[in-house]
Order: C-alpha cells, then sequence, then structure tokens
C-alpha cells in the first residue's frame, strides 16, 4: 500500500474523527511500524547488535514497543532530558551518548539520575577527555568512555592517529575510568552518487578509519575478542551496507522504522512510511486568492498547472510534504505559515472543510515533538496514545 492510496487514507481519517481529533497530530500506523522492525531485523547480519536512537523515535512507550520487538537494551540518547528520564524509566537499558555533550550535563546527571544508571559518555576531544576524568574523580564515580570517531564524516571525533593513541592510554591508565569503545558515524556515505565511485570510496575510508582505531586503541582479535566493547557504527541511512560484524558489533537507527522522507533512498526501498501528520483543513476556497493581486490586473499568482482551489490547513510550516490528498501542494509562493497553512489542489479535489490533509515528515526526532501524544492506528481505529520527551535539542 502507497502512502498515496486513498482507502489507506479514507480509513485514516474516520478513525480520527472516531477518536475525536480535531487538531493537528501526527499518527503512527503500529502495523507498517511492526512491518518496518521486521524488514529491519531480516537485513541485520548474525551477531549485530542493535541500539535503538532514542531522538528519532522520542517516546517511551514507542520506545519500549520497539525494545519488545527487536529484544535490545541498548539505547543512543542525545540530552541530558531524555538521558534522566529513560534512566528512571528502563533502568536496565545501556545508553550511548550520540553526541559529545559538556561536562556539565553528566555532572547535572549524576546528581539526578538513579545511581546504578549504565551510560557510556561520548568523549571525542583530548580535552573533553581530561574534563570527564576530573569529574570523576570530583564526583568519585567510575565513568564509561567512549570515542567519537571521524570515519569520514568530518564533524569532529578522532582521526586514527597519535592523538586517538595517547587518548586510550591515557584513558586505560585512570582509575576512575574505563575505555567502553568507538563510535563513527557515517551518514554521508548513502549521499554520495555512485558516480566515480564515490559511495565505495567512502565505505572503504570509514571502515579503513575505524579498523585503524581499533588498532591504536588496542581492540585486537576481531570483534568476537572484545564482545565486551561497543563499537558502533550506522545510522538509519547506511544500517544496510553491515552484512557482517568484523568491523562492529553494533548499528544504531530509529528513522527506519517510522520511515519520513528523507530516508526515501535506494538503500531503504523495502521500507514504507508509517508515520504521518494529520492536519484538520479549515478552508476550501474556489479559485487562488492572494492579497495583492487584486490591484494588479491581468497577473494571478503562481500555482502548479491545473490548481484551482486553495485550502487553509489547522496550524503548519512542519518539516513535512503533503501527501493526501493526491496533488496537494504547499504554496511556497504565498509564504508559509504555523497558523494557517495555505496550500493548493486541483479542481477535481474533493476535500471539504474539518476532513484531514495528511503529510509526512522529512524527519523525526525534531517533528515528533511538536504534537503531544501520539496517535496510535492500528485495524482502523486509534487504539492507544503514547506521549512524547519534551522537547529538547
Amino acid at each position: 500500500m502507497t502512502p498515496s492510496d486513498a482507502a489507506y487514507f479514507e480509513k485514516l481519517q474516520s478513525a480520527l474523527n472516531a477518536a475525536g481529533i480535531a487538531q493537528p497530530t501526527l499518527v503512527i500506523d503500529r502495523a507498517r511500524l511492526d512491518a518496518n522492525i521486521e524488514t529491519f531485523k531480516g537485513h541485520l547480519p548474525d551477531g549485530m547488535g542493535y541500539r535503538i536512537v532514542a531522538k528519532s523515535l522520542p517516546s517511551l512507550p514507542l520506545l519500549q514497543h520497539i525494545r519488545e520487538k527487536t529484544g535490545t537494551d541498548r539505547l543512543m540518547t542525545f540530552n541530558l532530558e531524555m538521558l534522566i528520564e529513560i534512566a528512571r524509566a528502563m533502568p536496565n537499558v545501556g545508553q550511548l551518548l550520540g553526541k559529545p555533550m559538556p561536562v556539565a550535563a553528566a555532572r547535572a546527571f549524576y546528581a539526578k539520575a538513579p545511581s546504578d544508571a549504565k551510560v557510556q559518555w561520548l568523549v571525542d576531544t583530548p580535552l573533553r577527555l581530561a574534563q570527564y576524568l576530573d569529574l570523576a574523580e570530583e564526583i568519585s564515580t567510575e565513568l564509561d568512555i567512549v570515542f567519537e570517531l571521524d570515519v569520514g564524516l568530518h564533524r569532529g571525533g578522532f582521526s586514527a592517529d597519535e592523538t586517538l593513541k595517547h587518548a586510550a592510554d591515557k584513558l586505560k591508565a585512570s582509575n576512575r575510568a574505563r575505555f567502553g569503545g568507538l563510535m563513527g558515524y557515517e551518514p554521508h556515505i548513502a549521499k554520495m552518487p555512485e558516480k566515480n565511485d564515490l559511495r565505495r570510496k567512502a565505505q572503504d575510508f570509514a571502515r579503513e578509519s575505524f579498523e585503524s582505531a581499533k588498532v591504536l586503541t588496542g581492540c585486537l582479535g576481531g570483534v568476537s575478542a572484545v564482545h565486551d566493547l561497543t563499537l558502533n557504527t550506522a545510522g538509519s541511512p547506511t544500517y544496510r551496507l553491515y552484512t557482517d560484524t568484523e568491523m562492529a558489533n553494533e548499528v544504531s537507527a530509529g528513522s527506519v522504522l517510522v520511515k519520513p522522507t528523507d530516508f526515501d533512498t535506494d538503500l531503504l526501498s523495502e521500507h514504507v512510511p508509517a508515520s504521518f501528520i494529520a492536519a484538520p483543513a479549515l478552508k476550501v476556497i474556489d479559485g487562488i486568492n492572494v492579497a495583492g493581486f487584486d490591484f494588479l490586473p491581468g497577473r494571478e499568482p503562481e500555482v502548479p498547472e491545473g490548481h484551482t482551489k486553495t485550502v487553509y490547513t489547522f496550524g503548519g510550516n512542519w518539516m513535512a510534504k503533503p501527501v493526501w490528498p493526491e496533488a496537494i501542494e504547499v504554496n511556497e509562493k504565498y509564504g508559509r505559515s504555523s497558523n494557517q497553512q495555505m496550500l493548493t489542489g486541483p479542481a477535481d479535489m474533493t476535500l471539504q472543510p474539518d476532513d484531514f490533509v495528511f503529510f509526512r515528515p522529512t524527519q523525526s526526532e525534531a517533528v515528533f515533538l511538536q504534537f503531544g501524544d501520539i496517535a496510535v492506528y492500528e485495524n482502523g481505529q486509534i487504539t492507544e496514545t503514547w506521549p512524547v520527551f519534551k522537547a529538547s535539542a
């Protein structure tokens, strides 16, 4: 079933109406979510661990659902509030930071979180390592440190060179911190064109960098010999590239399970859209009327060919693309609005006021936090709602 299928959206609209929903709402199709989970699991090589990216699936019930379906107790977390909330709600989960945090955030975490929380802190520079080692002494706590690697994204992190080796030696000499492993994120690979063999070259560079970093930090003998270390790579865009566990022992992914439009790629073609924004159409007007054109005889506003209807939705300006009714489009010339978004549609569009316009988010991590509780759609009904985390970077 495609996201533009009329019968699908008619059933989804009926479910929203029956649930009394009358404002912009983020909807997750549980059957499609579960299908994506099974597709994802089917592509993982034997022995490959899975770490759920919490920022891309920012809801405790959603994360718990995925944990149950995948059997994982590993999460990747990106901000202090989420880190604390997960530590309290899921005490048996191990969290790896997905980006380096100021040492003050780690200090605040240990002041608020359960004493038995399992967290691996991501460190990207010798200076940050020194700060975290000082913190470990200050609060008399053993920290678990994972080094961030630059495997080609060039967003920071250690290169596979002597600086990394010196950092590893300093960490291993500490009585207050443990070397927990390596993390090398490489979403750029999926965006590399096949032309001139750029994707293969980027993939080879990432693998070579990761392998060199394993040698420099003492991760010898292959993954089986360092099973207690975190050797993390990939994300939703690139998890399909890993067909064995020779380089890494776990991959991270989140967005691919709900598939926003940014993940409509060749590598992820087997996954299906499972998340939508449903926004009521407040006004459906015949004609395309834009302020100012009244005073320009003979001039008409620019719209797609065949568009003769105007729609104003309840809310708007989301990172999202309209997908239903078919052929409806945001009028970028008019300008976006967070209050009433203007869209235009073709003459045969049957949309009526209070019907829903459906959008697909372009990403999940920020968009999912904008609508309050997530409406869970299953078997033609909204069966429950899942609260989301407090909005944070």
